[in-house]
């Protein structure tokens, strides 16, 4: 394992990729998670096993066994790239690199936990653990185009883990599986009709990528199913608003501060962003009790107000300021961003059967 004091961003004397410092954990960097394997293990699947089974046999098949190969439209694609493109293409790599890897480590650990007690679970979330370490791997690999590449080991062992309830894994990582199909199928979609902006070859795998995305959010929608008090109860939809609207908020945020690389790719952010926030809330009504109203005057008003003051955070970081005095600034954007996700949480959200009713 390399040590942090040898971590490097430029190519090594022999022309290898550089193992890539981690970026510093904030609020928009992806989490690592761990739960409660014993509450896992003992988990009734008998109210939905039946489409629990059906799934784990598509996982079974493994339709992208043979997708993920790289071809010669990678060759020298990295140095067609101006450098500012360059910069902010490697920083998405990046963040969907440790996005993807940290769903393995969560699934390959759930697997082996609960495997002798409930052994189904147990196979989905090792097929699971299976495609996010391939998505992994590739992104990586594309780093390495780059001259770079993350330490995963590195990563494994020092990146702080995240505890969630069994429930609350649940929400986090259907709402990451849905909104990660929707966020390449996009992309990818727009490229087709766009091919001047495909910056780089990696792109003409999103298509079959996402659908690995999309069948994982369809087992934790069933899992969910079997589990009907994750998404019963007055309590549990003031859960199901507070995850919408924790994810929607990161993403924009984070791809607001991040707009060169879509427009890079002929992407306005804050479009792009809309239309996978409306299409992911719409998906989420088939399992959660209630969404929220996107369509609100008040709520992408309220986003845009949290990218103000990401912004005036983002320049008091980047000050020569001392830390304390850095704090003392901080202090009114923190504030702000507090009452405005408490506004948008109060919004009247959307009741799912009565929004969707032809799905549910």
């Amino acid at each position: 394992m390399v040590p942090p004091s040898a971590l490097a961003d430029a190519p090594d004397a022999a022309g290898q990729p550089a193992i890539k410092e981690p970026v510093k954990d904030t609020i928009l960097t992806p989490r690592f998670y761990t739960t409660d394997f014993e509450a896992m293990a003992a988990m009734d699947l008998r109210p939905n096993q039946v489409e629990l089974e059906a799934i784990c046999e598509e996982f079974r098949k493994d339709y992208n066994r043979h997708h993920f190969v790289r071809d010669a439209a990678f060759d020298g694609a990295a140095e067609q790239m101006d450098p500012e493109t360059r910069r902010v293409f490697v920083e998405f790599l990046e963040q969907s690199c440790t996005s993807e890897f940290s769903g393995f480590l969560l699934y390959k650990e759930l697997s082996r936990r609960i495997k002798s007690r409930n052994p189904l679970l147990a196979e989905c979330f090792a097929h699971m653990a299976r495609d996010e370490a391939r998505h992994a791997g590739f992104l990586n690999k594309a780093m390495g185009d780059f001259g770079v590449q993350l330490d995963l080991g590195f990563l494994t062992a020092n990146k702080a883990y995240t505890y969630f309830q069994p429930k609350f894994i649940f929400y986090a990582t259907y709402l990451s599986e849905k909104i990660g199909y929707w966020r390449y199928i996009t992309i990818f979609r727009h490229l087709e009709q766009h091919p001047e902006s495909k910056i780089f070859p990696i792109f003409n795998f999103f298509e079959n990528w996402c659908q690995d995305e999309n069948r994982h959010g369809d087992f934790f929608d069933a899992l969910m199913k079997a589990q009907p008090d994750t998404v019963r109860g007055p309590i549990s939809r003031l859960w199901c608003r507070f995850f919408l609207l924790a994810v929607f908020a990161t993403m924009y945020v984070r791809d607001v501060a991040r707009k060169e690389f879509y427009e890079a790719l002929g992407l306005d952010a804050r479009s792009y962003d809309k239309l996978v926030i409306e299409k992911t809330n719409e998906t989420s009504a088939r399992i959660f009790p209630v969404v929220l109203d996107v369509a609100h005057p008040a709520f992408f008003a309220g986003l845009e107000r949290l990218v103000g003051r990401n912004e005036i955070l983002a320049r008091i970081d980047e000050s020569s300021a001392p830390a304390p005095l850095k704090l003392l600034r901080k202090l009114p954007s923190l504030l702000g961003n507090v009452v405005e996700m408490a506004r948008l949480f109060l919004l009247p959200p959307l009741v799912s059967d009565r929004y969707q009713p032809a799905v549910r």
